[in-house]
């Protein structure tokens, strides 16, 4: 078993806003597996999940380019070692003309770029001398492009601090649709910005991951709870604990037998059949959002949307499809934001906190 460190201790704590000695026993007990220890923290609904690239101190920009026909779109990370280096005009020139470079040659992997020539010098090169007028290491971290398929489009979006950027990939039945879902398709590119989802729908989700979340899920619900009733504010019931957590798990038979039980209970109260359409449909239309929480937090489609939050993601996209008397569809998205996954520098603040577990 890996030795329990005082480190390994605040990060956790730091990760997850559990107690100190709750962290301490969740790394003993998952022998110092960090990842294990989060999840066990969350299934006992001892700490919320929590990415550590939210507090990353990692600098620099990302960089996004869309060609002029909406057919390749690119998006580029490059990191430096301070932020006051990111928001120079040669930094950002920099990360520009990389990012146009990555495109025009489609390059799938930085060794590819590295080799490569710009400006009549190797990729290698040209950066170096950056870093030498720069003054500070720099370096191409990551980057993507999406082309688009047949009767497809892609759009991009960067967020004004530069430091988060997104890119998208759509079809549709024509041409022409496929243009008039552009400015749509750069809305999407914003919301995913902010809501940071991690896939596209609960298709794209893995069966034992639902489990593992439902769980975590459930703790946290229960947690919630806990402290309702402590509280015991008629403003705030408490939380109904869902059957499941996906739209996956909501099988034919699962939601015949919801609209069953609606249609009982409709019947329980007298109300008038010809009136039971409408009630049915917004009735199970809740079970379900009751029931698949965790798209709304991790899935595109299922999240609601930013700019109407009243309405999915995938119901806004319906109505589009209406307005357009045509079909589209998202067919993929990628999300850069500066630093993320990056492991932090070790602080000194070790000693603080193996005091703290004495």
């Amino acid at each position: 078993m890996a030795e329990i460190s005082a480190q390994m201790v605040k990060e956790l704590r730091e990760s997850t806003g559990a107690g100190m000695l709750d962290c301490k026993n969740a790394l003993i007990e998952c022998e110092g597996d960090f990842q294990k220890a989060v999840q066990h923290l969350r299934e006992k609904g001892l700490g919320k999940a929590a990415k550590k690239a939210d507090r990353l101190a990692a600098e620099g920009l990302v960089s996004v380019k869309v060609d002029e026909d909406y057919k390749l779109a690119t998006l580029t990370e490059i990191n430096s070692e301070t932020d006051f280096v990111a928001k120079n005009e040669q930094f950002i020139t920099l990360a520009k003309d990389t990012t146009a470079h990555i495109q025009s040659k489609k390059f799938t992997t930085t060794e590819e770029l590295k080799t490569s020539v710009i400006n009549g010098v190797s990729f290698e090169e040209y950066l170096n001398s950056q870093i030498a007028t720069i003054g500070e290491n720099l370096v191409v971290r990551r980057f993507v492009t999406l082309k688009a398929g047949l009767n497809g489009v892609v759009n991009g979006y960067i967020h004004t601090n530069g430091r988060v950027g997104v890119i998208i990939a759509a079809t549709a039945s024509n041409e022409q649709v496929a243009q008039k879902i552009l400015p749509f398709l750069k809305q999407v590119c914003m919301h995913i910005a902010a809501m940071k989802p991690s896939y596209l729908s609960y298709k794209n989700l893995d069966d034992e991951f639902i489990k593992s979340e439902y769980k975590a899920l459930v703790a946290e619900l229960e947690k919630e709870n806990e402290e309702r009733r402590r509280l015991k504010d008629p403003n705030k019931p408490e939380h109904k604990i869902p059957k499941f957590a996906s739209r996956k798990e909501l099988t034919e038979d699962i939601l015949k037998q919801a609209e069953d039980e609606i249609k009982a209970e409709l019947k329980t109260q007298k109300k008038p059949e010809q009136i039971w359409d409408k009630i049915i449909v917004g009735k199970l239309n809740s079970f379900i959002a009751e029931n698949s929480q965790l798209d709304s937090k991790l899935t595109l489609l299922g999240q609601f949307f930013v700019m109407d939050d009243k309405k999915t993601v995938e119901q806004v996209i319906a109505e589009k499809q209406k307005e357009f008397g045509a079909s589209f569809e998202i067919i993929e998205f990628v999300r850069f934001e500066v630093g993320e996954g990056l492991e932090k520098k070790s602080e000194d603040f070790a000693a603080e906190v193996a005091a703290q577990m004495k």
